[in-house]
């Protein structure tokens, strides 16, 4: 099993990502581009002690952005899961 810090990045604080907590008891996290979905359940139980229902995963793509004149780049891709707690259980965001 993998280091659960080094599965989840960062927990996403965004509106759309409010709302799913709040109606949904779901989470957003921005996770490793490797890492699949029960590494990301053992993660998320292991790290804020809490039962996992389900866990979805999409990869997105990076943005293109321009640099300077005419020359453009590319933002990193990325991989993104939502996780749904069952009932009961919740994640403290501070």
């Amino acid at each position: 099993m993998k280091d659960p810090y080094s599965v989840i990045k960062t927990l996403l604080v965004t509106e759309k990502g409010t709302k799913l907590q709040t109606l949904n008891n779901q989470y957003a996290f921005s996770i490793s581009p490797d890492a699949n979905k029960i590494e990301v359940r053992q993660a998320v139980e292991k790290i804020f002690d809490v039962k996992v229902v389900s866990v979805n995963t999409m990869n997105r793509k990076g943005k293109r952005k321009r640099n300077r004149r005419w020359q453009y780049g590319k933002r990193a891709d990325w991989k993104k899961a939502v996780v749904t707690l069952e009932e009961g259980f919740t994640i403290d965001l501070l």
